[in-house]
């Protein structure tokens, strides 16, 4: 068999989306291994999908909703704050283990050649068990209070995708800055933070200001929460921030992929 050489792109990188899913094997057992090694030798397992929204909303619904009294647009608390920690919790987690992915797998970048792309996607592909099991929480957690999903639930899945597009585009930028600069490893946990208030979780988006809701809509998570919270309890959302928020993630993930295709090349020499 002749080798085959593979030398670094010249120029503007394209995205390499034919040969990601000419790897898409490769891709499937990345995202298998992260399911499987992320509760590897714990004692709850994956009960820990379940743990960490739940006793998040615990904490949310007696500190900003029984002590501040915080307005939950006419519905529990608890139900109210669930709906925004689902999502939150899919983003938080494919933000973080996708930002860390190159670090993490050096060998892999250093020694063989594939679309390093798959390294930062398969954590974020493999948060989306998590973020399976914590809706069906989110269910049960509805039906104690008796609400039933609004007729437009199916509409989540428009949502889930934003968070992904959020998720996936905040990875990549922030994975191609920590093989260079390893403050990002510091930095991402007041970020996640910072993020968390700037994003309507424990508190409705009604409270910010009309004249500001375009500017607010810049966070993409703002469009993810509001829309489950549209979607399943029926809140009333504004079109235009949405919209907003979609073109905010949009322009994200692919400013995230061309940077991340464009410095790539560079990896395995300084990770």
């Amino acid at each position: 068999m002749r080798p085959t050489l593979v030398n670094p792109a010249a120029g503007r990188a394209p995205l390499g989306v034919r040969e990601l899913w000419d790897y898409r094997e490769l891709l499937y057992f990345l995202v298998w291994r992260d399911v499987k090694v992320r509760y590897k030798q714990t004692a709850l397992g994956v009960a820990w999908a379940v743990l960490q929204p739940l006793l998040a909303m615990f904490v949310f619904s007696l500190f900003f909703g029984r002590l501040a009294g915080m307005d939950s647009e006419g519905l529990p608390y608890p139900v109210f704050t669930l709906a925004a920690l689902v999502p939150w919790s899919f983003f938080v987690f494919g933000l973080t283990e996708g930002a860390n992915s190159l670090v993490v797998h050096r060998q892999l970048v250093t020694k063989v050649y594939f679309p390093r792309l798959a390294i930062p996607l398969a954590p974020v592909l493999a948060a989306l068990a998590d973020l399976a099991i914590a809706f069906v929480l989110l269910l049960l957690v509805m039906g104690w209070y008796g609400i039933l999903p609004a007729p437009r639930s199916a509409a989540v899945v428009v949502f889930v995708a934003l968070a992904f597009a959020t998720a996936l585009g905040a990875a990549l930028w922030l994975a191609a800055l920590n093989v260079r600069y390893r403050d990002v490893r510091y930095v991402l946990p007041f970020l996640s933070q910072l993020w968390l208030f700037a994003t309507p979780v424990v508190y409705p988006s009604s409270l910010v200001p009309a004249p500001w809701h375009a500017l607010y809509g810049l966070n993409p998570m703002v469009g993810v929460v509001d829309g489950f919270r549209w979607a399943l309890l029926g809140v009333e959302i504004d079109a235009a921030t949405i919209g907003v928020s979609w073109l905010a993630a949009l322009a994200l993930a692919a400013g995230g992929a061309a940077y991340f295709r464009r410095t790539e090349r560079t990896f395995a020499d300084v990770v």
